[in-house]
């Protein structure tokens, strides 16, 4: 055997004899990764459940009071009850995770909305129409057809949304409701802070994320530019009245218009 093959024998031998203790070291590194691996999720969920707790603590529930008006049931198509109990189910959502959460109500609940809340959220119970609920006096109904617009929020008062996804069928169904109850009623500022390529028709869950923003931060226009979605175009309006993308236009002396029109759907309010 020559000098070469012996030294190369030796190798695979020790090679060999070392293999059990190079499969240990790997089973110890592995478990070691492992070890670090289940140390770090201890940690972090430990900051992120005290993260909770401290924001748990910061909650200040508001006397405010919010209705949506579930009695347009029979107007609607089995699809759009479907969208409107998923905007429902958005508003609940929200209202759990907000720094001011509201009391929130669901009233005059019946129909196909009802069937399938009793089917997929039966912890709800004890529905009520909202003039069992609220007095007549306190309540003001939501709706962008009213003159009225709503500067601020009294938490003496319930604020009612309507609860209708229509795609513009019933248009100023809601304010002619308002007026029909003798109720007061008003609008979101909307108009005084954003320009939108859409109609200025809100879906539910909308509505209710803006009041809850708004009562978070005190002010409109950052509650409107949170919440709104991007489809619906909105665009900050300047003091005098001009919006944004106008006035940019103006500057570089562009004579087309970049906004186009959107068809979305949306829930009468």
């Amino acid at each position: 055997m020559s000098k070469r093959q012996r030294k190369k024998q030796q190798k695979q031998q020790k090679w060999e004899e070392e293999r059990e203790l190079r499969k240990q070291k790997r089973k110890d590194k592995k478990q070691q990764r492992r070890l670090e691996r289940h140390s770090h999720q201890e940690e972090e969920g430990g900051e992120v459940q005290s993260s909770r707790k401290r924001l748990r603590r910061d909650v200040t529930p508001s006397a405010l009071r919010l209705l949506v008006d579930c009695s347009f049931d029979s107007l609607m198509l089995s699809k759009d009850v479907g969208k409107l109990h998923k905007q429902i189910q958005r508003c609940y959502a929200e209202n759990r995770r907000a720094l001011h959460p509201v009391q929130l109500y669901l009233t005059s609940l019946g129909g196909q909305l009802k069937q399938i809340m009793d089917e997929k959220d039966k912890g709800w119970v004890n529905w009520k129409h909202y003039k069992d609920v609220v007095a007549k006096e306190e309540l003001v109904y939501l709706t962008s057809d009213s003159p009225n617009i709503l500067e601020e929020m009294d938490p003496t008062k319930a604020y009612v949304i309507g609860g209708l996804v229509d795609h513009n069928h019933h248009k100023g169904i809601t304010f002619e409701k308002a007026k029909e109850l003798g109720i007061d009623h008003a609008q979101l500022p909307l108009s005084s802070f954003v320009k939108m390529n859409s109609r200025k028709v809100l879906a539910v869950n909308h509505v209710c994320e803006i009041i809850l923003a708004y009562l978070e931060k005190g002010s409109w226009k950052e509650a409107f530019f949170t919440v709104l979605p991007q489809r619906k175009g909105a665009v900050a309006v300047d003091k005098d009245g001009a919006d944004h993308q106008e006035k940019e236009a103006e500057d570089s002396d562009s004579d087309s218009d970049p906004e186009t029109q959107q068809h979305t759907e949306k829930a009468q309010t």
